[in-house]
């Protein structure tokens, strides 16, 4: 099932408050990033956090899965507790370097 464009809607509104938040679509799933960093991960209708030391003694108990097959196992982020998902990201955010930009590819000219 992949997830529901409300639900990643419902997503960025709940951790509004962290910055600059955007959702792109990939692959009929969702990546959600602040600040232009990517920092969940929406498979599902589930919030998924990556697995990070900075982030062990908050998630302790949180529930873990995989997002996708062949995915390494994350946690799971409760985002109906919209402070709790405002802390993780705050957390993340500093910690998670901006994507590197993509090279154009050049296409060879037409003789």
């Amino acid at each position: 099932m992949a997830t529901t464009m409300d639900f990643a809607e419902y997503v960025c509104d709940q951790i509004k408050d962290c910055g600059y938040v955007r959702c792109k679509k990939m692959f009929g799933e969702y990546m959600v990033y602040i600040n232009d960093k990517p920092i969940l991960l929406v498979c599902d209708n589930t919030v998924f956090v990556k697995i990070l030391p900075c982030l062990d003694a908050l998630m302790v108990n949180a529930e873990k899965g995989f997002p996708y097959d062949g995915a390494k196992e994350h946690y799971i982020l409760d985002i109906d507790n919209a402070d709790f998902a405002t802390e993780v990201v705050n957390i993340l955010e500093p910690v998670t370097p901006l994507p590197k930009p993509r090279k154009k590819k050049i296409k060879p000219e037409m003789c």
